[in-house]
């Protein structure tokens, strides 16, 4: 069997990072979350996911600028960023990050599998 894949979400909320963490785990991923993306590029690097999940409302350093960081980064930049926020506006946000694509807020399960397996 190959090794699981690795999924990192980022996002303030407690909640959303349990609910992520609980269905992502059933579906056969490893997991890692963070409440901040202060330091996202050692926090990236020290795990290397195949795909993350960044929020936009993130304390100090917002899903934006991070987005931004890790794609600027060489070795970083190949990883699939999807941004997901509760914000109307996602698309948008999503666009001037840089991220691969969105993922609106609430979401369903389904929703959620389908945008990881045509990452990964």
């Amino acid at each position: 069997m190959s090794k699981a894949k690795k999924v990192f979400v980022f996002d303030d909320n407690v909640d959303i990072l349990d609910l992520c963490t609980i269905i992502l785990e059933d579906a056969g991923y490893e997991i890692k979350t963070s409440s901040t993306s202060n330091n996202i590029i050692d926090q990236v690097s020290s795990y290397v996911p195949d795909i993350i999940f960044m929020d936009n409302w993130l304390p100090d350093v917002g899903g934006i600028d991070a987005t931004k960081e890790l794609k600027a980064h060489k070795e970083l930049s190949h990883i699939p960023v999807i941004y997901f926020s509760a914000n109307n506006d996602v698309k948008s946000l999503a666009e001037q990050a840089g991220a691969d694509d969105y993922l609106s807020k609430p979401f369903d399960i389904e929703e959620l599998e389908k945008i990881i397996s045509k990452y990964l």
